[in-house]
């Protein structure tokens, strides 16, 4: 790809960015940000819209989350809000597909036409691993993808394996199965939150970390936490040292 196409591109993304973020954040009253009324409203707004119109609201989710990751590859916020907004059992359905597509769109997009840009960044670290990784990528990504990453910034991890020429199939569904885990907590936090506004006068914090509906996920996520760092620990030297047959 040509110097001039891929600052073109650059500027188009930043200019959609920026006016995604823009649109976003102008829906918000940021005066209102500590009067806990103001999140009821919103609250029971959501419900309503959400309950009247469940498929089209299902459907422009995940419109906008395959878009949120390609544009900004980070999917925590996302997640919140889809179990805040679905609840946590059809919000991590809807959150881990739309989310694994995004990733699938941007992975695509950085084979095509940022192979090279991809390769200069990551190969010099990871390119030692290429050979391990393609004799079982399906495993070896899905492992990856349940650890977390390894560590590695999520927009990051989207694009590491154009260094190791991945399937596509095995992309989508490694990262579909490797997420649920993970996602379902987010989702589960998210759904406790909205329950805790709908039926709480006034926010207090200690009720909010004390709320089975917020606690035991955060329980179930540093348990998760700590099995990835088990993964991750093994993880290279398997990649290094173990040949899969």
């Amino acid at each position: 790809m040509s110097k001039n196409l891929k600052i073109t591109l650059g500027a188009i993304y930043l200019f959609i960015l920026i006016s995604f973020l823009y649109f976003l954040f102008s829906r918000f009253d940021i005066s209102r940000i500590d009067d806990f009324s103001y999140y009821k409203l919103i609250q029971a707004n959501i419900d309503e819209f959400i309950g009247k119109n469940l498929i089209l609201n299902l459907i422009l989710f995940f419109v906008f989350t395959i878009i949120w990751i390609m544009l900004l590859g980070f999917g925590s916020p996302i997640l919140l809000l889809s179990g805040i907004l679905f609840g946590k059992w059809l919000g991590t359905f809807i959150s881990t597909i739309s989310i694994s597509i995004g990733a699938l769109f941007l992975y695509i997009i950085a084979k095509f036409f940022f192979r090279d840009f991809v390769n200069f960044l990551l190969k010099d670290k990871f390119g030692k691993y290429i050979d391990r990784f393609q004799q079982n990528e399906f495993y070896y990504f899905l492992a990856f993808r349940f650890s977390g990453g390894l560590g590695i910034p999520f927009g990051l991890q989207n694009v590491l394996p154009v260094i190791f020429n991945i399937k596509n199939s095995n992309y989508f569904f490694a990262s579909f199965l490797g997420f649920i885990p993970h996602f379902f907590i987010w989702n589960a936090v998210g759904s406790g939150i909205n329950n805790f506004i709908r039926g709480s006068d006034s926010f207090n914090f200690t009720n909010l970390i004390m709320n089975k509906e917020i606690y035991i996920p955060i329980l179930i996520f540093l348990i998760l936490v700590s099995i990835s760092i088990i993964v991750k620990k093994y993880f290279l030297k398997l990649l290094i040292l173990k040949k899969i047959i």
